[in-house]
């Protein structure tokens, strides 16, 4: 069976976890629920979940015989037309899945790309994401042409399927090796840009997507950068510069926000975007208060920060949505001070600015700017 990837028009998914153990099932369960959000911000109705507790994943389906017998059930059931898997799949296991259930599988990471290219605005986002799907797609051209090399392949020659295989693979080798010279050369430009701002006190909004970093941002620099309440809502990198109640120019920038099971695609071909963090003076750590596993996504966060270089910077822990849980009572965990503030009612902002500000003296007394 040729399954059909063209978008139809409401994709029904049917989301599917794996848990090692029974003592883990709650943590899939969670993951499950961002699963849940990833797929809204696709456009996609989520219309059932089913987790299996495994201690390994089946080499053929990653799930056991049994679940893909319940799943075809359910898919028919409830009228699904996809599955989503949580965790990465391999090659043959997406075949063998789509094969036994005859409908169109995927995976996290490659729900987490489509999102990308839809949100992707700028040129290097979009150069960013093109190269993420290619690299993620270069090992699954395997088995695209199968069907060729069964009917022609033999000892002594190579069937027209292998061919076409090599060809494709050569393709997108050659594509992504284009992709990766272009990066290089937004990469000097940015390198450039950056050394121009040497001299200005640089504050980077980092944290999980949809903790309320760009309506944040929004209220910092008097800016319109879009915000919704959907995960990726901003990919691009944004910075502006503010001169007006501070001693000195800063410089703000609002990154893409990070995620649990960010595909490695992405994170690579995404680093020179975080480069901004980096670079940073200070950071603005801006967390979700109203989560329940907010403490799970600020050490999260903390990965991320240190796989970029830059968890030895001075930052400022921003408790946001205050809003929605007025009791709530914040933990610093290691930082010098932790906010809460509400963003969307512009609460709290006040004290963060006076932070800001307090900062920025410090930073001149430091570089003798004076």
């Amino acid at each position: 069976m040729v399954i059909d990837y063209r978008r139809t028009e409401t994709e029904r998914a049917i989301l599917v976890g794996l848990a090692r153990d029974y003592r883990r099932r709650g943590e899939v369960e969670t993951s499950l629920q961002e699963l849940a959000q990833l797929a809204y911000s696709a456009d996609a109705e989520v219309v059932g979940r089913r987790v299996q507790v495994k201690p390994k994943p089946n080499p053929a389906f990653y799930i056991g015989s049994g679940m893909v017998r319940e799943l075809k059930e359910q898919l028919q059931l409830l009228g699904g037309n996809c599955i989503i898997f949580d965790d990465s799949l391999s090659p043959a296991q997406q075949r063998n899945l789509e094969r036994e259930l005859e409908t169109k599988v995927i995976d996290r990471p490659i729900l987490i790309l489509d999102i990308f290219a839809t949100r992707a605005r700028t040129a290097a986002a979009r150069l960013q994401v093109e190269l993420a799907q290619l690299e993620y797609t270069l090992p699954r051209l395997t088995g695209a042409w199968v069907h060729f090399s069964r009917q022609y392949g033999g000892i002594g020659a190579k069937g027209p399927g292998e061919t076409q295989l090599e060809i494709d693979r050569r393709q997108v080798r050659t594509k992504i090796a284009h992709l990766k010279q272009r990066l290089q050369k937004l990469d000097i430009q940015r390198s450039v840009q950056r050394k121009r701002r040497q001299d200005l006190f640089k504050v980077a909004l980092v944290g999980y997507t949809n903790a309320g970093k760009s309506t944040l941002f929004n209220l910092l620099t008097k800016a319109s950068v879009r915000t919704e309440d959907m995960l990726f809502t901003t990919l691009d990198s944004t910075t502006r510069v503010m001169s007006s109640g501070y001693p000195c120019r800063v410089v703000f920038s609002d990154t893409v926000g990070f995620i649990n099971k960010l595909p490695h695609e992405l994170v690579e071909s995404f680093k020179s975007t975080l480069e901004e963090v980096r670079m940073a003076d200070l950071l603005l750590l801006v967390v979700d208060c109203s989560e329940s596993n907010y403490e799970e996504k600020i050490e999260h966060t903390r990965e991320v920060l240190a796989e970029i270089s830059a968890d030895t910077l001075p930052y400022l822990l921003i408790y946001n949505k205050i809003d929605v849980c007025p009791d709530f009572a914040p933990n610093s965990y290691g930082a010098p001070r932790a906010f809460v503030v509400s963003a969307r009612q512009a609460k709290g902002i006040a004290a963060v600015q006076a932070e800001i500000l307090a900062n920025s003296y410090q930073y001149l007394k430091q570089y003798n700017v004076f």
